[in-house]
């Protein structure tokens, strides 16, 4: 089995409005790592993602700190043959992006994210109350640096092991 690096901007993109989450990994002031899923919206090289306006998550990310985020797609098991053990592996395709959070505050840039987002899970157009926009917190993440790769391909060249007389 291979991993192959994805380089293709429109197969990044693809690979990232594939996952329903996001995963969100942050620093603590004691340099411990607080990793979480959200969901998210993605639109021009820009992760909107939206919180509460309290808890640990919405805190770090007050910070403005650098930030990582993970994409993957649904994994599925795959083998060469299913007798040997070592054969087996997931295969997928993920997304790493780095880059720093920043806090909207906008209320009209906001409103934006939010039917990015809104668009992105249910395809449809929302109608948002004040207090619900004011008390959201929206997230924004400009793709920084970003790597993909596709893993568990099968090699073009593997063996059938019961096709051979001897190991």
């Amino acid at each position: 089995m291979h991993t192959y690096s994805i380089e293709e901007q429109e197969r990044v993109e693809r690979i990232i409005r594939q996952c329903a989450l996001c995963y969100v990994g942050l620093i603590d002031k004691n340099r411990r790592p607080y990793v979480l899923p959200m969901n998210f919206g993605y639109k021009d090289e820009i992760i909107y993602l939206h919180s509460g306006p309290e808890g640990k998550a919405a805190a770090l990310m007050a910070e403005g700190p650098e930030v990582c985020l993970t994409f993957c797609t649904d994994s599925k098991l795959i083998w060469q043959h299913q007798e040997v053990a070592c054969s087996y592996r997931m295969r997928a395709e993920s997304v790493l992006v780095y880059g720093h959070v920043v806090p909207e505050e906008d209320f009209d840039e906001k409103v934006k994210a939010l039917d990015i987002i809104m668009q992105q899970y249910s395809g449809k157009t929302f109608t948002y109350s004040d207090p619900a926009v004011k008390n959201v917190k929206i997230w924004k993440v400009a793709l920084e640096e970003v790597s993909a790769k596709e893993f568990g391909v099968p090699s073009r060249n593997a063996l059938k092991y019961k096709d051979r007389d001897r190991f």
